[in-house]
């Protein structure tokens, strides 16, 4: 199967107890609550002086940028990464990860958006020469729609397969929310409607490429 070319970076661990792990909590909630309220991406040095945490110690729980903003994305979706489903039917195993988890985006999409902005600028940072910290590196929808395409893996060509989880995961996550709202001006609901009925129209056409006779049946109603 297809993997991505580098693999996501992991959250930083926080400490289970005590005034560590309540100081690990403080910064990562400031953090969030900097990038709902104000917008932007903050520093660790920020995020140290809004906490009201000295920076040197703010730095022993997040070494950078790009370690804050993978706790700050763990932190908001938690839920969706253990998303799991018994479903033995492909289409209704995706309805089920869609409908359930793209609230989730709606509810943290400014920090959903945050890890887009990051990514792109490291991208354009990394491309100069000028990247001075580890890059942030997305990819856990890898394995969330892995397992959702379980189901079909046995109906499709392993290359239609590689094809069909690359195009789902351009989708799935925050960017469709970015280029409806922001282009389209559509709703929220609209987003999730309009994301799904791409991820029917991919499976079908990946069902037909491989000639299953699956790609005649019903699709749960959205």
């Amino acid at each position: 199967m297809a993997r991505p070319k580098f693999p996501h970076s992991p959250p930083p661990q926080p400490p289970e107890r005590g005034v560590k792990a309540a100081t690990f909590k403080l910064l990562l909630e400031t953090a969030m609550a900097i990038i709902q309220d104000g917008g932007h991406i903050p520093s660790v040095a920020e995020t140290a002086v809004r906490a009201k945490v000295s920076r040197a110690t703010a730095y022993r729980y997040f070494k950078s940028r790009s370690a804050l903003l993978t706790a700050v994305i763990e932190a908001s979706l938690g839920p969706v990464r253990s998303h799991a489903s018994d479903l033995p039917d492909g289409h209704a195993r995706l309805h089920e990860l869609f409908k359930k988890t793209f609230p989730r985006f709606k509810e943290f999409e400014p920090q959903l958006r945050a890890a887009a902005l990051l990514s792109l600028e490291q991208w354009a940072q990394e491309r100069a020469g000028l990247l001075e910290e580890e890059p942030f590196r997305r990819g856990h929808r890898v394995r969330i729609l892995e397992h959702a395409l379980e189901p079909l893996a046995p109906q499709l060509p392993q290359a239609v397969y590689d094809r069909l989880h690359r195009a789902l995961s351009v989708i799935y996550g925050i960017e469709p929310y970015v280029i409806l709202k922001d282009i389209w001006g559509v709703s929220d609901r609209e987003v999730e409607r309009t994301a799904l009925w791409m991820a029917d129209a991919m499976v079908d056409a990946a069902l037909r490429e491989a000639g299953s006779p699956a790609a005649a049946k019903k699709k749960p109603a959205q």
